[in-house]
């Protein structure tokens, strides 16, 4: 029986090669000349921790991590940008974090919309993914066109398709 697998992933090392770059672009930067700005990437929690001295700075530190990992071809809808912190000394903190795989309410929406288009499939949730399973080949290849057509506010991958 035909199958394959939903998910929502982004290659780590596409990341960690992105904060590459825009730390040898802040190193290099005048605006940044004498500043305390950093990048801090967390491979294990899958966040990026920006911090600079004041506001604007921030903004910049902001569109150069953006900026990087938009060339880097990392959509950005899996990556969360929380609100700028500032202290009361004026240093500003924001984190960025990386949603790996879907998570269960994104999941059964996705689910949710396979059945409400009547496809002759089976979708199952598992783990981090969706299983998808038919009887023919051709009802797999329209769900994944169907699931490229509409937008879940996450990115889609499609892997491990077996006849």
């Amino acid at each position: 029986m035909p199958s394959f697998d939903i998910v929502s992933e982004i290659d780590i090392q596409e990341i960690d090669n992105a904060i590459n770059q825009a730390r040898k672009e802040l190193a290099t930067r005048f605006d940044f000349k004498g500043s305390n700005a950093t990048i801090e990437w967390n491979a294990k929690e899958s966040t990026i921790e920006l911090k600079a001295e004041d506001g604007t700075r921030m903004k910049s530190l902001h569109e150069i991590v953006v900026g990087k990992l938009a060339r880097r071809n990392i959509d950005l809808r899996n990556v969360e940008r929380k609100d700028v912190v500032i202290s009361p000394l004026g240093h500003a903190t924001q984190d960025f974090v990386i949603k790996q795989g879907l998570d269960g309410d994104k999941a059964k929406e996705i689910v949710k919309a396979i059945k409400a288009a009547a496809f002759k499939v089976q979708s199952t949730l598992q783990e981090r993914q969706i299983r998808v399973s038919g009887k023919k080949r051709d009802d797999l290849q329209e769900v994944i066109a169907f699931c490229r057509s509409r937008d879940f506010q996450v990115v889609l991958g499609f892997k491990n398709f077996r006849d």
